[in-house]
């Protein structure tokens, strides 16, 4: 009896185009929603450092959204953002990534050294300067850290989208098991783990360019 191969090569080669429009629809659904999330947790994060009251109420409410399950918050905005858009698996993992940014924010923040601040401040900075040129600066390897757990965490729960109609690489997932083919059940995975790889290496590659004191304290 002949044996179906594990990885049909030839469905590849007659799918790639296919693959690769999942593979983009599966990019912009992982990243816009962990860029978006950064910039409203960047002014959230300031404001929690500012009014520490406000830190709680905040981070609790997200952390309220990041327990529900992604499968059943998808579900619950199809009547409102449609079945099979980008919009309905983006909203959640929004949230999702805030969850995690928000508090990274305010580590970072909060982990500047107040002789640091109080030099500043010596120095004639205005509170905007003091945050762009050194507070921010020395708080990137703390957000950059949470944007890393965001980024791979997005780019994982992407694939749940493919049971509502929109999920990138979930669809290979859903297409392959539907089947009993597993040749798309690989792909969408190597696809999905070289993705996360690439992602996460390029954010610490930002992390180097960004804090070149690191690297000259590492190598003195």
């Amino acid at each position: 009896m002949h044996e179906e191969p594990l990885i049909r090569w030839d469905w590849i080669g007659r799918n790639r185009p296919g693959i690769q429009a999942l593979l983009e629809d599966h990019v912009v659904m992982a990243l816009v929603p962990v860029v978006v999330g950064l910039l409203i947790a960047l002014p959230l994060g300031l404001a929690g450092v500012r009014w520490r009251r406000l830190y709680q109420p905040t981070v609790g409410a997200v952390n309220v959204i990041y327990s529900l399950p992604s499968l059943a918050v998808f579900i619950v905005l199809i009547p409102v953002t449609g079945l099979a858009t980008r919009t309905t698996v983006m909203v959640p993992l929004t949230f999702y990534a805030m969850a995690v940014l928000i508090p990274a924010v305010v580590d970072g923040l909060t982990s500047v050294p107040d002789h640091v601040r109080q030099s500043a401040v010596a120095m004639g900075f205005t509170p905007l300067r003091r945050l762009l040129r050194v507070e921010l600066p020395i708080a990137v390897p703390v957000v950059l850290a949470g944007l890393r757990v965001a980024a791979v965490s997005s780019i994982s729960l992407v694939s749940v989208g493919a049971l509502v109609g929109r999920g990138g690489l979930g669809y290979l997932f859903v297409d392959g098991w539907q089947r009993q083919f597993y040749t798309p059940i690989i792909v969408g995975i190597v696809l999905v783990v070289i993705l996360a790889g690439i992602v996460d290496a390029l954010l610490v590659l930002a992390q180097r360019l960004l804090t070149p004191w690191a690297r000259a304290r590492g190598t003195s």
